[in-house]
């Protein structure tokens, strides 16, 4: 029997001999006292007013009120906890939810996997859960929709099936405007760390990473593109293996987040390679450590605190019996330009680069 389970067990047991005894103060039988803490009619009034003085001496709590009491929570699940990008979306999540009077559970499914948090929802009477970039196996999926839980996935790893809502942004689009802006400052060699091809917002911004270049009429070259998880690590071993190529070596490189950003701006450092004079570096996410980088990073921006507040919503909607009016969302990104890039083509010393800082 695990914990939780022995746990409930001996509140059963502590309630069963509590109402035991205000059935023998009162006279009358437990299944007396049973009809009255239901609400059941078919009791008399003397009786019922006996047994009710008896349960609030106790400090009984009813059912129904220990429902009123108990707080509403959600699940938020994510793939891990350490990321600027995690951090990002548990704030958009906690904000939102907060708004709602609804507080957030945090978990990782490195701790247990997605089945055992659909369970844990179940049994803590939550609301919801909240997925982030994660995996649903089929029988996950299926557990969903046939059980009707109330879920949401933020930016899920695959495309869920069609009746289980989803959140994310225009991860194609944003990917193709930061390309271009690279392209209009003169950069025609332009490598990429990007992300993992299984993932969908990885894939999505590779391709619109391919779309600005082929519309340019530039064809992409596969030695200076190197896909790797969402991370620092792997970001400084993609970006090292590029610049280290036999190759010519790119003027800018576009990284897939922020994590891999950094590792693009220290395998720069480590080899003495200037950034922006000699290396623009163009990140996505926007995160908090994109602006304290050095130098701070231009950015593709996603409206995290907008990513928290529609997955609350659409989250509400399901814990309420109701239907979202879509089960895809994607919101806007937005450009951020610091100091990370600088033109390909003009001296340094005559640059005149446009920098924003938000």
């Amino acid at each position: 029997m695990t914990t939780d389970a022995k746990t409930a067990k001996a509140l059963r047991d502590a309630q069963y001999g509590l109402l035991s005894a205000i059935a023998a103060e009162a006279g009358v039988s437990l299944a007396t006292v049973s009809k009255v803490v239901h609400r059941r009619r078919d009791v008399a009034e003397a009786t019922r007013a006996k047994v009710e003085a008896l349960l609030d001496s106790r400090g009984y709590v009813r059912p129904w009120e220990a429902a009123a009491r108990r707080p509403r929570q959600i699940l938020a699940v994510f793939r891990d906890l350490v990321s600027p990008y995690t951090l990002e979306i548990t704030r958009g999540i906690v904000d939102a939810a907060a708004a709602y009077e609804v507080d957030v559970v945090l978990g990782t499914t490195a701790s247990r996997p997605i089945s055992r948090w659909l369970e844990e929802c179940v049994e803590l009477g939550a609301d919801g859960v909240i997925i982030v970039i994660s995996m649903l196996t089929e029988a996950d999926q299926a557990r969903v929709v046939e059980q009707h839980l109330p879920v949401v996935l933020i930016d899920p790893l695959q495309a869920p099936v069609e009746s289980i809502p989803s959140i994310g942004v225009t991860n194609w689009n944003g990917a193709r405007e930061a390309v271009q802006h690279l392209l209009r400052l003169g950069h025609t060699r332009i490598g990429m760390v990007a992300g993992r091809s299984h993932s969908l917002a990885g894939s999505a911004r590779l391709h619109g990473y391919r779309a600005a270049l082929e519309e340019a009429g530039i064809a992409v070259d596969a030695a200076i593109v190197r896909s790797t998880d969402f991370d620092y690590a792997d970001g400084l071993a993609a970006a090292g293996e590029i610049l280290d190529g036999t190759g010519p070596r790119p003027t800018a490189i576009f990284a897939a987040s922020d994590a891999q950003a950094l590792g693009v701006l220290e395998a720069a450092r480590q080899r003495r390679i200037a950034v922006p004079d000699e290396l623009s570096v163009m990140s996505f996410d926007d995160t908090l450590v994109a602006a304290m980088a050095s130098p701070p990073l231009s950015a593709v921006r996603q409206p995290f605190p907008q990513l928290g507040q529609e997955a609350m919503r659409t989250l509400m909607q399901l814990a309420a019996g109701g239907h979202p009016p879509t089960l895809r969302i994607e919101l806007s990104t937005e450009l951020i330009l610091r100091d990370s890039v600088a033109s390909a083509q003009l001296p340094k010393h005559f640059r005149n680069l446009p920098v924003t800082v938000r």
